[in-house]
């Protein structure tokens, strides 16, 4: 499995940050002090984005908005309100730690999967870029955070408890309430045997959900 790797461009305090605890991140850290020494390393080390994210401040948005064929796991941080954009991956900054790790640990997962539109889930296949769930002739249509949710139980060999869901997936801490993430397990079970009357999609144990 290839390793991956987070480069940190023009914000000296994250990557400070993310070293205090990466004893406890899933992934390696790079630091480029602006886009000039980013754009050195990756020309002499002919840099591949497919085993990597980039974060980076807004005011680089234009510069890899022009390299967006080659480079596309982008998140940017910015001061401005009107530029918060989850789904565009742009980020008010301070944002905090946690949901940009949750952010970057959904992004590894979902990279691991880019190489293809579509991945098979039991009999089902699921399509990354318009986040619709198929089988045979019906199809149903996932919100992003019931796609991450499928993609974090497929990656584990045994059940999740909701805690598990809750630290890796939302990155809350363990002393909130679970309702949140049982609420989506619940509705989104209930889409998948409404459209494809599947009660076992995702099974709920005593040990926890896991998708078979």
């Amino acid at each position: 499995m290839f390793k991956q790797n987070i480069s940190i461009i023009g914000i000296p305090i994250l990557y400070n940050i993310f070293q205090e605890i990466k004893d406890n991140l899933t992934f390696e850290i790079s630091n480029f002090k602006n886009i000039d020494s980013f754009v050195k390393f990756s020309t002499e080390k002919k840099y591949n984005d497919k085993n990597n994210i980039i974060v980076t401040t807004i005011t680089n948005k234009n510069f890899f908005l022009e390299k967006k064929n080659e480079l596309k796991n982008i998140i940017f941080l910015s001061q401005e309100d009107d530029n918060q954009d989850e789904d565009n991956n742009i980020f008010q900054h301070p944002i905090d730690i946690y949901t940009l790790i949750e952010k970057i640990n959904i992004q590894l997962i979902k990279q691991k999967y880019n190489f293809q539109s579509k991945i098979k889930v039991k009999n089902y296949l699921m399509d990354l870029n318009s986040r619709i769930i198929a089988n045979n002739k019906k199809s149903l249509k996932l919100t992003e955070r019931e796609m991450d949710i499928i993609l974090f139980l497929i990656e584990k060999k045994q059940p999740q408890k909701i805690n598990d869901l809750q630290n890796q997936v939302w990155r809350y801490s363990s002393d909130l309430e679970t309702h949140t993430v049982e609420t989506h397990i619940y509705r989104l079970r209930k889409k998948i045997n409404d459209c494809f009357n599947d009660e076992n999609f995702i099974i709920s144990t005593d040990k926890g959900y896991f998708i078979e």
